[in-house]
């Protein structure tokens, strides 16, 4: 993975952006990285959005780099489906008790990629649905030519935490690079295939989306995304700082927001 353009120019924006690092396998990846002086942030500002352009997901860091809050919203899926015959053309390995693919790339599927379906029968680990051991299944000449689907694995929790806590390095390097006091780092990582960008209050809490390479109006969203928090989180009596937001009102105005967002943009919510 390549990564290119560091430190490409200075503009006055009024919103911090950041990079949460979920950097999947492949491809290679442009980062633009603005840096200002700090600004408190500004509301009201509405877009419009491209039909049906995806926001992917959600994430809140504290100021101390952990996270707090995470919503999939929208996450593709990618399954790809070929029959086989024997012997199989790709390795699988049992990781993490699933069926995986180690070694031999073909026809969409690449190393990582996760056995689903065998002729049909869902697989969960190791086991297929109907209660035949799947590498049994695999190992046996007969049941060839077989049919099998795979998908790409979706982050863990635990490795979703581990990466939001690489933001905070990321971070304070890029505020060291900046020609400016008081920079707001990286803001934007724009990829192929998706975009991170992030606001980051003047308290340090980090907001961060994932969306589509073509969906706008993301600054407007990410002020909505804080208000919510505002209203919801850090009014609420239970809730303490800097721990997991647990608030239920909390998730629904956020995936209210989001569903609008994607269906006619920010500025009606």
């Amino acid at each position: 993975m390549e990564v290119v353009g560091i430190l490409t120019k200075v503009v006055p924006v009024d919103v911090f952006h950041f990079v949460e690092l979920i950097l999947r396998r492949g491809g290679g990846v442009t980062c633009s990285t603005y840096l200002q002086k700090a600004k408190p942030p500004t509301s009201g500002q509405g877009f419009e959005l491209g039909s049906r352009m995806p926001v992917y997901s959600v994430y809140i860091l504290s100021k101390s780099g952990g996270l707090i809050y995470q919503h999939d919203h929208n996450i593709p899926t990618v399954e790809n489906e070929k029959t086989f015959s024997y012997p199989l053309e790709v390795k699988l390995d049992v990781q993490n008790r699933n069926i995986v693919v180690s070694y031999g790339q073909r026809d969409g599927i690449k190393v990582g990629h996760t056995l689903v379906a065998v002729n049909g029968i869902k697989v969960t680990g190791q086991q297929l649905d109907d209660g035949r051991d799947a590498m049994e299944v695999l190992a046996d000449e007969a049941n060839y030519p077989i049919n099998l689907k795979f998908a790409r694995p979706r982050l863990t929790t635990n490795e979703k935490i581990f990466q939001a806590s690489m933001f905070y390095p990321l971070y304070a390097l890029a505020v060291q690079l900046s020609p400016e006091q008081k920079s707001s780092g990286i803001e934007v990582l724009e990829a192929d295939n998706f975009r991170m960008n992030c606001f980051q209050t003047l308290q340090g809490v980090k907001f961060m989306v994932i969306s589509d390479t073509k969906q706008s109006g993301i600054d407007a969203l990410l002020h909505r995304v804080y208000e919510i928090y505002s209203d919801y989180a850090l009014k609420n009596p239970f809730y303490s700082l800097e721990m997991p937001i647990r608030c239920e009102l909390f998730d629904e105005h956020l995936k209210t927001t989001l569903e609008q967002a994607e269906r006619s943009g920010i500025s009606n919510v």
